[in-house]
């Protein structure tokens, strides 16, 4: 046989290898999933997503978080009633907080400020904490504007008004609950280390505000 024809047999079987490897490629990636175009990279990929989406969910929330707060309060001088929910889980309610606003309002201007919700939190806290969760809060005071709190201040040589009383920063509300002594009801406002308590035995009332944790007694 010539040298040329061996030569041109020699790259004939070479050739039908190679068809060979081929087939069995294609055939394996058929059998793996990959396209002709597909890598091993991709494949790693999809390997990579799908046991994402076999991920177990998280867990829902407790129901814990959609608890409710609620708020019963009587105004003594406007004679206004409200009851609302003003909060659910972590979340404050804006159109409650509004209608807490007005119902708190200055009752001898009629001005209305925004109060710190953590104000309602505090009468929320303190009323669970008496074993009366939908109690009724007498509110003797609400939100005073500064010429309202200077009013009050110098009706007297001593009134026990604050000269920069929580009350002008809607930080502040006193009141009564109706069959809770006076004495027993600051001593629960103590106990919750939430800002000012004062103490108002004659005049039987308690002030608790969400300012700096201090306490006073006045008369």
């Amino acid at each position: 046989m010539r040298i040329h024809e061996v030569r041109a047999q020699g790259v004939l079987e070479r050739m039908h290898l190679q068809s060979k490897f081929a087939a069995i490629a294609a055939i394996t990636a058929v059998a793996v999933g990959l396209g002709p175009n597909s890598t091993a990279s991709s494949l790693r990929t999809t390997t990579k997503s799908s046991s994402i989406r076999t991920t177990e969910p998280k867990p829902i929330e407790a129901a814990a978080s959609e608890r409710e707060y609620r708020l019963h309060l009587h105004h003594l001088h406007t004679g206004e009633d409200i009851d609302v929910v003003y909060r659910v889980g972590n979340t404050y309610l804006p159109e409650a907080l509004e209608q807490l606003n007005h119902f708190l309002r200055d009752h001898r201007t009629e001005d209305v400020s925004t109060y710190d919700p953590r104000e309602f939190d505090v009468l929320h806290e303190l009323m669970t904490s008496l074993g009366r969760p939908n109690g009724v809060i007498d509110i003797v005071c609400g939100y005073r504007t500064p010429w309202s709190n200077n009013f009050l201040r110098t009706r007297g040589p001593s009134t026990g008004v604050a000269e920069h009383s929580q009350h002008m920063l809607a930080k502040a509300i006193d009141i009564r609950v109706p069959g809770v002594n006076t004495l027993t009801l600051r001593n629960a406002a103590l106990a919750l280390h939430a800002g000012g308590v004062g103490f108002y035995p004659v005049s039987q009332f308690v002030h608790v505000d969400v300012g700096p944790v201090r306490q006073w007694q006045y008369r």
